[in-house]
């Protein structure tokens, strides 16, 4: 039996930056969503799998996750992504070290630019990428499958959470 998928990604920005004149207070308010949502499926706003884990890496310590083959859904299934519609990382504020993301340069998934590309996540930060096109960034088993993590320094280790979302 097959997974099924439905997913809402929101991204809210809500504030109130205020200046205070002689009369008066200046008040400028921002209010703005902005969402995705992904149907069941493979397609265009579609995915049919995703990932999830919180992970470890000791101090200068360095991981790839391969996305096809290698990792278990949550149900106990081998995942074999072919295509990767969306990336989240989420590092502990309570790190000293950055949760270095990179596409290798060897075998990497093609969400970045170039081969080596890559966002430094620093304590407490978090990124996130997707794209709903058809097609997604292509995985492509034993050449374009791997996403790396780093620990950026000795020392101690860092905790992170990592969502991928994609097709199968």
């Amino acid at each position: 039996m097959a997974e099924a998928v439905d997913l809402q990604v929101v991204f809210k920005l809500i504030g109130t930056m205020t200046q205070a004149t002689d009369l008066s207070t200046l008040e400028d308010v921002l209010a703005r969503d902005y969402g995705k949502t992904f149907a069941n499926g493979t397609g265009a706003n579609q995915l049919n799998m995703w990932w999830h884990d919180q992970r470890t890496l000791a101090a200068s310590a360095a991981e790839d996750l391969d996305l096809a083959g290698s990792l278990l859904s949550a149900f106990g299934t081998t995942i074999t992504f072919t295509s990767l519609k969306g990336l989240m990382v989420f590092a502990a504020t309570a790190n000293t070290n950055n949760v270095n993301v990179t596409r290798p340069a060897a075998n990497g998934v093609p969400w970045l630019l170039a081969a080596g590309d890559g966002i430094a996540v620093k304590p407490g930060m978090w990124m996130a990428w997707f794209d709903p096109s058809a097609n997604g960034s292509v995985v492509t088993a034993g050449t374009g499958d791997l996403i790396t993590f780093t620990n950026s320094a000795g020392g101690t280790s860092v905790l992170y959470d990592a969502y991928l979302f994609g097709e199968v």
